[in-house]
């Protein structure tokens, strides 16, 4: 801790609060990162001064912690632990089902006793499905179990780092006082408000995102409406197109009836005209008057011979 030790009184190791000051900077920025992506970030705090704050400020956060005794294995044998929540949520599905009311008093009393204990040491991880993407520790010297299956399984870690621990297997440390709650306070209040601003900015990418892909989608419906549109105008354009045709090809046919009805007409009335002079000329009455006449003429002259 030597490069973060300002000077020493009365045996006293003060910290440079200038180097603080930028670690804690890079430690939020890293943090704001890894909540931006969307993984989860687990708090390790088991310390009396430290477990009070940590539990009341990172449940506003809705990322895991754990403040009560750190379960061995926890990282390292994941699958297991899942179980143990696993085996909770299916308690208080027996509970809501009413299988619960149908047990005997003493085994309600055990189910409801193992339900209490598995919430106090697993309730703030029951969300944690996965391997977190990184630690945030309070007291690496107290915690140096989570801090060795963080390093065997490459989870960055984060911590708080007194003068009397080894930064040297820590990624991101902060040199500061993990004794007095008013630091805790400070420093885990600084990280919870970098990684709130990572999780708005994540929202924010996903309204925008979502905002872009409702637009896309109008889009594509606006222009397949104008396709639509199009293609139902050329279809009305071709329908007409062949209405005309038709009702011109209708109107050739019947102008074409007429001409030849009108052609006819005029032929029958030619041959009537041609027949009726002859029928007039064999059928007038001069005709029949000098027919008529031509007899009487023929009598006189016999009349007169016979005189």
């Amino acid at each position: 801790m030597a490069p973060y030790i300002f000077m020493e009184k009365n045996g006293i190791h003060i910290i440079d609060l200038n180097k603080t000051e930028a670690k804690m900077e890079e430690a939020a920025n890293a943090l704001k990162q890894i909540a931006k992506s969307g993984r989860k970030i687990l708090f390790v705090a088991t310390k009396k001064q430290a477990k009070d704050i940590v539990s009341e400020r990172i449940k506003q956060t809705n990322m895991p912690y754990v403040t009560e005794r750190w379960p061995g294995g926890m990282l390292t044998n994941f699958p297991t632990i899942r179980k143990a929540v696993k085996k909770m949520s299916a308690i208080d599905k027996m509970a809501s089902d009413g299988t619960f009311d149908t047990l005997a008093k003493r085994e309600k009393l055990q189910i409801t006793r193992q339900r209490a204990k598995l919430e106090k040491m697993f309730g703030s991880i029951a969300d944690l499905t996965r391997l977190p993407a990184a630690m945030f520790i309070v007291d690496i010297s107290k915690e140096y179990i989570a801090v060795r299956e963080a390093k065997r399984l490459n989870i960055p870690v984060f911590a708080i780092v007194d003068t009397n621990s080894d930064p040297t297997n820590i990624d991101f440390p902060i040199p500061a006082n993990d004794d007095a709650s008013k630091s805790i306070d400070l420093i885990v209040d600084y990280i919870a408000a970098a990684v709130e601003e990572g999780l708005n900015e994540r929202k924010m990418e996903k309204e925008k995102e979502a905002a872009t892909a409702r637009e896309k989608k109008a889009k594509k419906e606006e222009k397949s409406a104008a396709r639509t549109d199009k293609k139902e105008v050329k279809e009305e354009a071709k329908t007409a197109k062949r209405e005309d045709k038709s009702e011109a090809k209708v109107s050739k046919k019947a102008s074409g009836k007429e001409e030849a009805g009108k052609e006819k007409a005029d032929e029958s009335a030619g041959k009537e005209a041609a027949k009726e002079p002859a029928t007039k000329s064999a059928s007038s009455p001069e005709d029949k008057a000098d027919k008529e006449a031509k007899p009487e003429e023929a009598d006189a002259s016999d009349d007169s011979k016979k005189e």
